[in-house]
């Protein structure tokens, strides 16, 4: 049985985590995920993604009994690929939502962190276990999470290990809304729905400007925010939208022009 599922709604896509019990990441599960997420950035057809783990649990970390019986040089190999795994999901050029029901521990949360931004169910447990079994993340864990919560919070999730409820998480940073379980995945979908009817080129170059300019200075930020938005312009959704507000106001357009072509041409 398929351990990634992609599931299809119009120009959304689910990829739905299928390991049970605990959805824990083990060399195929990352491979078809790998598989999974390089035919989602290769498909003009997807306007937004959705991450979910299933009713119960989103993901809870990766498969311990499978890392204790590996050497250094072999989890340094494995830690690599899911590394590159959960960047690649980051670096999907649409808007990657992550609806987090049950437990999102360790490499699970790593994987939530890699999306743009995140539901969770009021009973949510989130966490980067790592420290207790004597490690530390190493899927964008120490990264991500202290660009999205900054470097005391993240240090001091990081080095307890301890777990934090939805509503905390809330608080944090962590997460981006709490909804009750049952609406979790649907909460999603329909911001996902929202953002697929947008224009897809800028769309594209917002979350390029936002991730890119993050790491860079003010400066290098502001000129890659300048080139973007200059590429953006050529758009045909950009036309669309001008003509639209010159001709009914703000709110009316509706896109759905801008194709691969558009965005290879604007450099976004």
């Amino acid at each position: 049985m398929p351990r990634i599922r992609l599931e299809t709604d119009g120009p959304v896509v689910t990829v739905r985590l299928a390991h049970p019990p605990m959805n824990a990441f083990d060399t195929v599960q990352r491979g078809e995920l790998a598989a999974g997420v390089r035919r989602l950035a290769d498909d003009s057809k997807v306007r937004a993604v959705v991450l979910y783990g299933g009713e119960r649990l989103f993901a809870a970390g990766a498969d311990v009994k499978a890392l204790a019986a590996m050497g250094p040089e072999e989890v340094r190999g494995w830690n690599r690929a899911l590394q590159r795994t959960f960047d690649e999901v980051a670096r999907l050029p649409v808007p990657v939502i992550a609806a987090i029901t049950g437990y999102a521990l360790g490499g699970g949360l790593e994987l939530a962190l890699a999306a743009d931004y995140r539901v969770a169910a009021d009973d949510a447990v989130l966490g980067q276990p790592e420290v207790q079994l004597g490690i530390m993340p190493g899927s964008g864990g120490t990264q991500r999470l202290t660009r999205l919560i900054g470097p005391s919070r993240a240090k001091n999730l990081l080095m307890t290990g301890r777990r934090v409820g939805a509503e905390e998480a809330l608080r944090l940073g962590l997460v981006d809304e709490v909804v009750p379980t049952a609406e979790v995945y649907e909460t999603a979908l329909s911001y996902a729905r929202r953002l697929a009817e947008g224009p897809a080129a800028a769309l594209e170059a917002i979350k390029e400007a936002v991730d890119q300019g993050a790491d860079t200075s003010l400066s290098t930020g502001l000129a890659l925010e300048r080139s973007l938005f200059t590429g953006v312009f050529g758009t045909a959704d950009a036309g669309e939208g001008l003509r639209s507000f010159l001709e009914h106001g703000p709110g009316k357009a509706r896109f759905g022009a801008a194709t691969p072509d558009d965005r290879k041409e604007d450099g976004s």
